[in-house]
């Protein structure tokens, strides 16, 4: 494959490749019709013939060259199938399609301090588990640290005091960068403000904007609540002193908390083997 996109990648190759398309040709009429010199011609038909894309016969004092269709077709189909993963339904590439279209209008929404302190989001998931259960992932450092962050990130630093009062740091970055070799993508601040074993966690969370201000402020609130099946959850965001800058990062909380919340239900499912996690109950809802 590294060969055939090499001698693709040539305009003067790619042009031959067009002449011969259509037909079957001579060296010296392909030299004509490409308005280059002939022993030019021949070294770029030998590089196309070493790649496999061309095949040349001896006729006569001349020699002539057909293009092979199959390796052409080989790579026609390795490109759709790229094409066919960068669009798949709900895929990594349709989640940054709609991240762009948030962070845009977030941005045109951010004129001044306070532009999104009536902001709210709302999330719904029904889990496997009982809230015994779900409580120790929601704040047990060991627990959390799987599930706390979107699809492409991973927890680097975590500290979750869950006592009133208590202190949260959540440093995340790139989850491909394993040796940590690139900056930390983000990094937020908090305090616990209600805790009820079971039933209701509640905090509040800064990110932090490379100066080390606050972003904004986000108090979040989780509902637990028991069912026959396992833990109807309820979780509820409300924004804060908004700062201007704040725009990128109310851009990404629908997507990025609700990616959040599913690995926290495919968490819960695989350590409740035999019981049905309804993680697809994803009703997210935001309000201004």
């Amino acid at each position: 494959m590294d060969a055939l996109l090499t001698a693709l990648a040539d305009p003067a190759r790619w042009r031959l490749v067009c002449l011969l398309a259509e037909r079957p040709r001579s060296v010296g009429v392909l030299a004509q019709l490409a308005e280059a010199r002939q022993p030019q011609t021949t070294k770029h038909l030998q590089t196309l013939e070493r790649a496999g894309i061309v095949t040349s016969r001896r006729t006569g004092q001349r020699r002539v060259y057909a293009l092979k269709a199959a390796p052409l077709r080989g790579l026609a189909g390795a490109l759709n199938g790229l094409a066919d993963t960068a669009e798949q339904a709900d895929g990594s590439h349709a989640t940054y399609d709609r991240y762009g279209q948030n962070l845009q209008k977030e941005r045109l929404a951010a004129e001044g301090p306070g532009w999104a302190d009536s902001r709210s989001f709302s999330f719904h998931r029904s889990l496997a588990g009982s809230p015994e259960l779900v409580w120790r992932h929601l704040t047990e450092t060991s627990l959390l640290g799987h599930w706390w962050t979107p699809d492409d990130l991973r927890v680097s630093e975590l500290v979750f005091e869950a006592r009133e009062g208590g202190r949260i740091v959540q440093e995340y970055r790139d989850a491909e960068d394993a040796e940590g070799s690139e900056p930390a993508v983000g990094r937020a601040e908090g305090v616990v403000d209600d805790v009820r074993p079971g039933e209701r966690l509640a905090y509040r969370l800064s990110p932090l904007l490379p100066d080390g201000g606050a972003a904004f402020t986000a108090h979040v609130g989780f509902d637990l609540r028991a069912t026959g099946t396992g833990t109807e959850l309820d979780v509820h965001w409300r924004i804060t002193d908004s700062t201007v800058d704040s725009a990128d990062f109310v851009a990404g909380i629908e997507i990025g908390f609700g990616q959040s919340l599913d690995k926290l239900a495919a968490a819960l499912a695989a350590e409740a083997p035999g019981t049905d996690a309804l993680s697809e109950d994803t009703d997210t809802r935001s309000t201004k």
